[in-house]
């Protein structure tokens, strides 16, 4: 109560909940740009609220009055540790699962346990830290990455890619992996099924996964595909 009452602590307060909030909408506004679901808004609510719970949990460990007949111990971070491990809950929204295997928001994910961190470091005040893992994460994502992706060595820089074909010859299977290959196109996963159209007709389709240095845009090498004697259709991703 007698913090509650000391106007000394206010100022203190309101700079670490602003700072926390300013550092939150750093890594929000990447998100937002990205167009990645947890955004500006989700960013600045767990880091300013992470930042208020540290700030009461370290406060309330110090409000609890000596004792001589026992002893009492808190610990002043005990509802930052809660934090660490309740956020994991929104990490999980953020993850999604595509086709067979690949996943989706691990860094949105990483980016919404970043925010709370931020929250408990500026409340705690470790002001300058907090700035610096802030500042060190945006160099990793926003200058390293893209420079190993386009000059790193060639497993950064290839992409993963998924094909959908209709070939009506079974026996031209073989001249469009031959095909792909010279392409430098390296098959990771083939699946082929057999469909039957609306007139009767036996086709084939071939559902490939591979990885590939992107020598082409997408919408050439679609152009390229399609204009191949054998093939019917074909629909490709690209995955970034």
């Amino acid at each position: 109560m007698n913090w509650i009452l000391s106007e000394a602590m206010y100022p203190e307060v309101l700079i670490k909940i602003i700072l926390a909030l300013t550092l939150s909408l750093v890594i929000g506004l990447e998100r937002e740009i990205k167009k990645k679901p947890i955004g500006l808004k989700t960013s600045a609510v767990i880091a300013t609220f992470s930042c208020l719970l540290t700030i009461i949990s370290i406060e309330a460990a110090y409000l609890v009055p000596a004792r001589t007949d026992i002893n009492v111990t808190m610990d002043p971070l005990r509802l930052a540790a809660q934090i660490v491990s309740g956020i994991g809950f929104l990490g999980a929204g953020a993850i999604l699962r595509r086709d067979n295997d690949n996943i989706t928001g691990l860094t949105t994910a990483a980016m919404i346990w970043g925010a709370a961190s931020i929250g408990i470091a500026v409340g705690a005040g470790f002001y300058i830290e907090a700035a610096f893992a802030v500042l060190s994460v945006m160099f990793v994502i926003e200058v390293l990455a893209p420079a190993l992706a386009k000059f790193g060595p060639k497993r950064l820089r290839t992409k993963e890619a998924a094909f959908i074909f209709v070939l009506s010859d079974k026996s031209k299977i073989e001249d469009l992996l031959i095909y792909l290959k010279n392409e430098g196109m390296m098959i990771e996963n083939l699946r082929i099924r057999q469909i039957l159209t609306d007139n009767k007709q036996l086709h084939h389709e071939l559902e490939i996964r591979l990885s590939a240095l992107p020598k082409k845009s997408t919408s050439k090498l679609y152009i390229e595909l399609t204009t191949l004697p054998f093939v019917e259709s074909v629909e490709l991703e690209i995955f970034p």
